[in-house]
């Protein structure tokens, strides 16, 4: 008996470790999972939204203190199980529409927390989603959020894995990164040569890579293929993921990329005029030198640029470097949006950033997966306020109104109740009509977007389809919000999020998207999005026969698009 005892107690571990290999959670219940830093205690939401999920989850230390502006460090173990019920701490940032608020959410707070510092340096976690079933090597989607690289948060509900995870039957992951002057500083005081990586300055980049080592080591107790890793991003996450693509660190790392929304090229690889995505680590340098100065300045220390200069010129690095890391975030940021300093992105010196990424694709050197990459057809119109950089955009801003305003009609908006808010109230009245041809507020946006997006699309997918085929392109056209924001945004920068994801509930946007009679060509168009994604997500190909069109790789492109009541996709 004793030996039959023995028996049984060893085949009933085997079978819960295969059971917890192919997604499954053992005794315990689903939602505790192990990691290699110990257990973690997630939530079941099979009844809700049909997921398993993990919030909060702690990818790296707290980068403060002697590790600001340090690569990300492994977290120590914990001997209990961790609660990983609530999403972490939004990155500390300076607050603006795409921000976290006060309570690292969507509320009112964003709108009252405009342009000063919210979120905490100690935010490195991540979360992830799984179908709330037992099926394991499912394919894993990573995603990216944008913000120009200064501002973002993975709690913001637009990107809350649950829908794409059921709908793609995948483990979808979000992170927080460090962003602006805490994720992307190139300060040669900071640098020892000792760690490479800590002297890159690229630390958001450096904790996206530490996101994927953490899959690599996890992901299969979640269920998770570690082989079939997708990086997905919008906007400053699609120029990460075009990084990630060209980083000499992430061989073996990821298998597929979607990049939407961005590029990573410099101003010599564009035509004449276009508004680059990349600048060199000079320019970066000369960004966080006058940061320094400022501060000198502000502490009395020197009363100007040559003073400063010849302050830190009796300074040792390691004196700097104090005097950089005793600074509050909150009088860094400030310092920043005072000056006008505040431009972050990835910053090419080589170790984390190739030099040049679209000399490195065009070289073949770079991770050669199969990309799926996309647009909305008005991205310009999120970018009003760019007219007023040259006369030849409009020489004024778009909007008449400030970000605040712009947040509180949004957030107060209902689509399926009768307003009087027209353009009149939003948009310069020098632009409208919106449709006068040359100079009304549709032609002077789609200008900004060929400057900023269309050249810059140009450049690297070209240089993708010259090395390898399985290259995708998609625009997203869809523009039936109610009014007025069918002109105002209409198919703008960041819509296709919401259809990306399958979330229409409370989020910047989504009142602006959002009405009763757009509802079945919505759900339809957006449940045909999120279809191509798991497509493109299991095998490398986003076509399914739901688009009832071959979608054929660039230079040919296939449309998202939408009546009231059906999908309306094409190609051409």
């Amino acid at each position: 008996m004793k030996t039959n005892k023995t028996v049984l107690f060893a085949s009933l571990l085997i079978a819960g470790s295969m059971l917890a290999a192919c997604g499954g959670g053992g005794s315990s219940g689903p939602e505790v999972r192990s990691t290699v830093y110990g257990e973690v205690l997630g939530v079941d939401d099979g009844a809700g939204s049909g997921t398993y999920y993990w919030k909060g989850l702690p990818f790296a230390k707290a980068p403060t203190g002697v590790l600001r502006w340090k690569a990300p460090v492994e977290p120590d173990a914990w001997s209990a199980p961790l609660q990983t019920k609530n999403f972490g701490n939004a990155c500390i940032q300076n607050g603006r529409l795409y921000g976290p608020g006060s309570n690292n959410t969507y509320d009112a707070t964003i709108g009252t927390t405009l342009n000063t510092p919210v979120g905490s340096e100690d935010c490195l976690t991540l979360n992830i989603w799984r179908p709330a079933n037992d099926t394991g090597n499912l394919p894993v989607i990573f995603f990216i959020y944008g913000g120009s690289n200064i501002s973002g948060y993975s709690a913001d509900p637009v990107y809350d894995g649950a829908n794409l995870a059921k709908t793609a039957n995948a483990v979808v992951v979000t992170a927080n990164y460090r962003v602006g002057p805490f994720g992307f500083f190139n300060m040669p005081q900071l640098k020892t040569g000792a760690n490479a990586l800590d002297d890159s300055g690229n630390y958001a980049i450096l904790d996206q890579i530490q996101v994927l080592k953490f899959i690599q080591n996890n992901i299969v107790q979640f269920g998770g293929n570690k082989g079939n890793v997708t990086i997905m991003g919008q906007s400053a996450g699609a120029i990460n993921v075009y990084a990630l693509l060209t980083s000499p660190l992430t061989a073996g790392l990821f298998h597929k990329a979607i990049p939407m929304s961005g590029g990573i090229s410099f101003a010599s690889e564009l035509p004449p005029g276009s508004i680059a995505i990349m600048n060199p680590a000079s320019t970066y340098q000369a960004q966080a030198t006058s940061l320094l100065y400022n501060l000198l300045i502000a502490d009395g220390l020197a009363t100007d640029t040559a003073s400063a200069q010849q302050y830190v010129a009796t300074q040792s690095n390691a004196q700097i470097s104090a005097y950089m890391r005793g600074k509050s975030a909150a009088t860094i940021l400030g310092t920043l949006l005072a000056k006008g300093l505040t431009g972050s992105n990835p910053i090419p010196e080589g170790t984390v950033v190739s030099t040049d990424p679209i000399a490195a694709i065009n070289a073949g050197n770079y991770r050669k997966v199969p990309i799926l990459a996309g647009n909305t057809t008005e991205e310009g119109k999120l970018f009003a306020s760019f007219l007023a950089l040259s006369p030849a955009l409009g020489g004024k801003p778009g909007f008449i109104v400030s970000d605040a305003t712009r947040f509180t009609m949004m957030a107060n908006f209902n689509g399926d109740a009768a307003s009087t808010l027209t353009v009149n109230d939003i948009i310069d009245p020098s632009y409208l009509p919106v449709d006068t041809p040359s100079t009304g507020y549709n032609a002077r946006t789609a200008l900004v977007g060929n400057l900023l997006f269309t050249s810059n699309r140009d450049s690297v997918l070209n240089a993708l389809r010259a090395q390898q085929s399985n290259v995708w392109y998609y625009q997203f056209a869809w523009k039936q919000n109610p009014a007025p924001w069918n002109d105002v945004y209409g198919a703008a920068h960041a819509y296709d999020l919401p259809f990306v994801f399958g979330n229409f509930g409370p989020s910047l946007f989504s009142s602006s998207i959002v009405s009763t009679a757009n509802r079945t060509g919505r759900l339809a168009l957006s449940n045909a999005m999120m279809n191509s994604v798991a497509a493109f997500a299991r095998n490398g190909d986003p076509n399914t026969s739901a688009l009832g069109v071959t979608w054929e790789p660039w230079p040919k492109k296939l449309t998202f698009d939408a009546s009231l009541t059906q999908t309306q996709i094409s190609t051409q």
